[in-house]
């Protein structure tokens, strides 16, 4: 018979499934480019936001002189981080991505350097994206103005619930909105490109205002210019985000797994640059005036335009200069932009619990995360990520602007570490390989991995130069506090091991105790009490006592009556407690017993009822937890509990959804 719960569950998340249906979850690229590549394909919705709102900073004019040049400098690093992580996908297919190339190449800590930079990454990616998505959605729906937070939020549970159906389903799901984005946005480009070829294409809508320097830029030059432009390049570099995501994702992909995830990369990388270039082509000639603070920045006549004006997106401008005169194609590239920019997020829904498996696999994490859940995903990591990043969105009121300033660091520290590790991986490969084609193909493979760690480390240079005191600083704060958690979970987890561990030859835990001394609590004569007696007298110890609290001596005395009357063959003690404590005077009592002979083990056992709600718990019970938790703390003491089943609990095991404590096999110890 299913609960309401178990009923709700199998309903929003389908059938659980067997593990051995593990590879009916593999996907094919067509359905893998969707799940791993949104995030990267999303970027197109804010990279050249980003990049026209820094620049604007000193003004339109270098914002229009100078845009497709930092958009072409960003190009020029994604091809370059592509052409290495199609490297590392084939050196590395086992789905630890950075983190393992690090790992083997440059140590175990460079390795948790990339993971929790990764892990940071993941977290900031679901915020960013989700909140993006909202301020589109915003642009053509004004409801959505004013409850950014609240939306994003619902959003991440929507796709938290998604990706706990599984990978396949998830992406299947996506997989429509994904393409439908890429078609619409090229469509859009061509017919753009059509329009500027013919003449007929209009000015966008802000177009007609002036932009105006923030107070300092004005007059900008020199080396205070360089720094504003490679601010502008950081910012773009957010385009990149997501390449990572198909190199921790392999396992995932149907085989021929490496070259299936190679040629998404490929693919990816083709469709990001094209809609990313064909974005900053049609704003430059749209002549879009993008302010970071439009209400000053922009001004009509020379007047300010107030706080009244309400600023689109990048996307939304251009769309509404391209589709003039065509309102539906304007809605369809918002509805589709919010769509991928939500969706962008489940990249890190895919990253981040395969991810954090990994590293929980290592040790640095809980073992839980290792978990696989009821649709074989990892429920627990999907979890704590949307939890994570649902409270970034609250935090920052889904505004991007701000987000993004997080934004980039992590990734650039996996990408910059991970194309160190690969050099390193072909050297040590090169010292052994004799045959000339595959020595030429390393060295190919080892000089691409080079410029890309030598771009990549650049790129985070100028990140951390131009972004630690406007928000990365707080992201690297994150994954300091990341690393250092995780170091000490390894400790805790190595310690342990350390602790449990039987060496060779020694006898000293296969020594039987001396006597076991049995002692059974006794509060009063009833059912649960007879059935621990009878239970505590056939495993036959040493010695068998009752044990009593002599808390109220009228009671003491009744319960010693009813025991004599019933002839009850244990005999019962009863320990004096002036201060009325029941916990105290039992361990104390115990220690006794095991102060005589170390070699002795003493049993407790415990009289528990089992109840069926959980509001009947805080009625009973709390006496014996209370001493369980003391007594679990004394050598050389086993704690041993009796339940016995009120009417209420009939037929709860049948209404659990899962154990209803820890399950050594689901590994909870």
């Amino acid at each position: 018979m299913s609960s309401p719960g178990r009923l709700v569950k199998r309903v929003l998340l389908g059938r659980a499934m067997r593990s051995d249906r593990l590879h009916e979850t593999l996907l094919p690229k067509r359905v893998a480019l969707p799940v791993f590549a949104s995030d990267a394909l999303s970027s197109v919705a804010y990279a050249p936001d980003e990049i026209l709102l820094t620049l604007g900073l000193a003004g339109g004019a270098l914002a229009v002189t100078n845009s497709w040049k930092i958009a072409l400098a960003v190009v020029a690093v994604m091809v370059v981080v592509i052409l290495s992580y199609r490297q590392n996908v084939h050196a590395y297919p086992s789905g630890g991505g950075d983190y393992e190339v690090a790992s083997v190449n440059l140590g175990p800590k460079a390795g948790l350097t990339v993971g929790s930079a990764l892990l940071v990454d993941y977290v900031l990616t679901v915020a960013v994206s989700v909140s993006a998505g909202v301020q589109n959605a915003a642009s053509a729906f004004g409801f959505v103005r004013g409850r950014e937070a609240l939306i994003g939020v619902l959003i991440i549970v929507a796709l938290t619930a998604m990706n706990l159906r599984g990978v396949r389903e998830s992406g299947v799901a996506f997989a429509v909105p994904t393409y439908l984005f890429m078609v619409t946005v090229i469509g859009m480009a061509l017919f753009g490109f059509y329009r500027e070829v013919t003449g007929t294409l209009p000015a966008a809508e802000s177009a007609g205002l002036e932009l105006a320097p923030e107070p300092g830029y004005g007059t900008i030059g020199g080396i205070a210019l360089v720094f504003l432009l490679l601010r502008a390049f950081s910012s773009g570099c957010a385009a990149l985000t997501g390449v990572e995501a198909i190199s921790n994702g392999v396992p995932a992909f149907r085989k021929p797994k490496s070259r299936n995830a190679a040629t998404t990369l490929l693919l990816m990388g083709v469709v990001s640059i094209t809609m990313l270039m064909s974005m900053v082509t049609l704003a430059r000639w749209t002549h879009i005036q993008y302010a970071e603070d439009p209400a000053t920045q922009l001004l009509r006549d020379g007047v300010p335009v107030g706080d009244t004006y309400v600023q689109d997106t990048v996307m939304g401008q251009v769309s509404k200069a391209v589709f003039s005169g065509f309102h539906p194609g304007v809605v369809l590239v918002s509805i589709v932009t919010g769509l991928i920019l939500v969706l962008a997020a489940n990249t890190a829904f895919n990253g981040f619990p395969v991810l954090g498996s990994i590293l929980a696999r290592d040790g640095f994490l809980p073992r839980q995360l290792h978990t696989r859940g009821d649709r074989l995903a990892y429920s627990n990591g999907i979890i704590i990520l949307a939890a994570a990043a649902a409270g970034l969105v609250v935090l920052y009121d889904a505004e991007v602007t701000r987000l993004i300033q997080l934004y980039i660091v992590g990734v650039f520290v996996s990408f910059t570490l991970s194309q160190i590790g690969m050099v390193r991986h072909w050297n040590r490969h090169l010292r052994l390989e004799k045959s000339a084609a595959a020595r030429a193909r390393m060295i190919r493979s080892r000089a691409i991995n080079a410029v890309g760690a030598t771009m990549s480390g650049t790129v985070l240079l100028v990140v951390l130069i131009t972004k630690f005191t406007h928000g990365a600083g707080y992201a690297i704060a994150a994954m300091a506090v990341l690393f250092v958690l995780m170091m000490r979970i390894r400790k805790h987890y190595d310690r342990v091991r350390d602790e449990l561990r039987v060496d060779e030859g020694d006898t000293k835990q296969q020594l039987l105790p001396s006597r076991v001394h049995a002692i059974v609590l006794v509060s009063k004569v009833h059912k649960p009490t007879l059935r621990a007696l009878a239970y505590a007298r056939a495993t036959r110890p040493s010695i068998l006592e009752a044990l009593t609290v002599d808390v109220d001596p009228e009671e003491t005395k009744a319960l010693q009556a009813e025991w004599d009357r019933r002839d009850i063959p244990v005999p019962l003690k009863a320990l004096d407690s002036p201060y009325r404590e029941i916990t105290r005077p039992i361990v104390d009592y115990v220690k006794s017993i095991r102060s005589g002979n170390p070699r002795d083990l003493v049993v407790v056992y415990i009289p528990e009822y089992v109840l069926g709600h959980w509001w009947e718990q805080v009625l009973h019970n709390q006496s014996a937890l209370r001493l369980k938790g003391r007594l679990l703390f004394t050598p050389g003491v086993m704690v041993s509990s009796v339940p016995w089943q009120l009417a209420s609990a009939e037929g709860f095991e049948d209404r659990l959804d899962g154990p209803v404590v820890g399950d050594v096999r689901r590994g909870d110890h």
